[in-house]
């Protein structure tokens, strides 16, 4: 095709790209007519409508919806990508249920995703480079999205799209809470929730390589022996919320030394109960809805966090992802994506990671 369609020396890639991956929607003969009229055929991508999924009002996974979308317009320092991989995160059930007022319906979804550059007015990337973000913008539920080169990172030849895709908010929310919230050392010891989950699987694999002692919470036996396969030392079973008194009589009553809570209000009281004097309770996410209550921290001398990735990533993106990516390369991270879904089928994605029926990274493929 490069010599029937007259491709430029140098361009191959990106022509390739444009329309072995179907983002030109002319198709060869549409191509072979918008180069007969001496423009860049990147021009071209940005007036094609993508495809993408979107809440129409605040609710259930049901007012999620495909909707034909505009790519926009690349403006300077930014980059237009055809998205390949897209997170599926709890976040994004957040703001469905309109828990988390980031943005009104009709609400676009999604934090994470990589893809491949198609056009850009970027100094940083060039059509054809695979890049990941974790973006603090909803909207990652697309075919294709327009993003602002800042946000964006280079995928290292070794990750693939699906693991940079599993990677970016899930294990650089790992990076943060064990090397940046809480300094975990080795003797310590660490509780991760919903241990067999996207976060809390590099939680657990990556504590254990910093040489703490991994407890951690599930709620099957299933999820139990993944969890033990991936660092945690002692799976503790539960679909109630109660594990403090395990906590405690595993570690000689003490507790431990850092929580890592995704769970939230229903949580609250067995945490406070399982944190030994002088812990550090790090409340990352809220699961089961935020905390009506204070705990009297005092009597333990205990500190209660609620960090926000993206107030990390701000001015650390690129070594967190660089760490992270370093993670998977050493073998101390490992991808499985047992859960892959169609682009369309968002709210089946959604139906199964609030019933917990779910294990590890799940993601969209457009």
């Amino acid at each position: 095709w490069e010599s029937t369609f007259d491709v430029p020396k140098g361009r191959e890639r990106e022509f390739g790209e444009l329309v072995g991956n179907g983002v030109y929607e002319g198709g060869f003969a549409g191509l072979r007519s918008f180069l007969s009229s001496g423009k860049s055929p990147a021009a071209q991508v940005g007036a094609v409508e993508g495809k993408g999924i979107v809440a129409r009002s605040f609710g259930g996974p049901e007012v999620l919806e495909l909707r034909n979308i505009d790519a926009g317009e690349v403006k300077e320092g930014q980059v237009l990508l055809r998205q390949t991989a897209i997170g599926v995160n709890y976040i994004d059930i957040y703001i469905r249920k309109g828990e988390y007022r980031m943005i009104e319906p009709p609400a676009p979804l999604g934090m994470e995703a990589a893809g491949v550059v198609v056009e850009t007015r970027s100094t940083r990337f060039a059509a054809g480079d695979r890049v990941a973000y974790a973006s603090p913008a909803p909207g990652s539920y697309v075919t294709m999205r327009v993003m602002d080169e800042k946000d964006l990172v280079l995928v290292p030849d070794y990750v693939s799209d699906e693991q940079a895709a599993a990677l970016m908010l899930k294990g650089m929310t790992a990076e943060y809470l064990l090397h940046r919230t809480h300094r975990v050392k080795p003797g310590d010891t660490v509780l991760v929730h919903a241990a067999a989950g996207g976060v809390g699987l590099f939680l657990c694999q990556w504590a254990k390589a910093l040489g703490a002692r991994v407890l951690g919470t599930v709620s099957s036996p299933e999820k139990a022996d993944l969890a033990a396969a991936n660092g945690c030392d002692s799976p503790i079973i539960t679909r109630d919320y109660r594990f403090a008194q395990e906590v405690r009589s595993k570690t000689n009553g003490r507790g431990a030394d850092v929580i890592y809570d995704g769970l939230g209000r229903a949580a609250a009281a067995e945490n406070f109960a399982a944190l030994a004097p002088r812990g550090h309770w790090v409340q990352y996410g809220q699961a089961s809805g935020a905390h009506d209550k204070v705990f009297p921290l005092g009597e333990k001398s205990a500190t209660l966090s609620s960090p926000v990735l993206f107030h990390y990533a701000a001015d650390h993106l690129q070594e967190m992802a660089g760490r992270t990516f370093a993670a998977l390369r050493d073998g101390i991270l490992k991808v499985e994506t047992r859960h892959r879904y169609p682009l369309a089928s968002a709210a089946q994605a959604h139906r199964d990671l609030e019933a917990r029926r779910t294990i590890g990274p799940l993601l969209l493929i457009p």
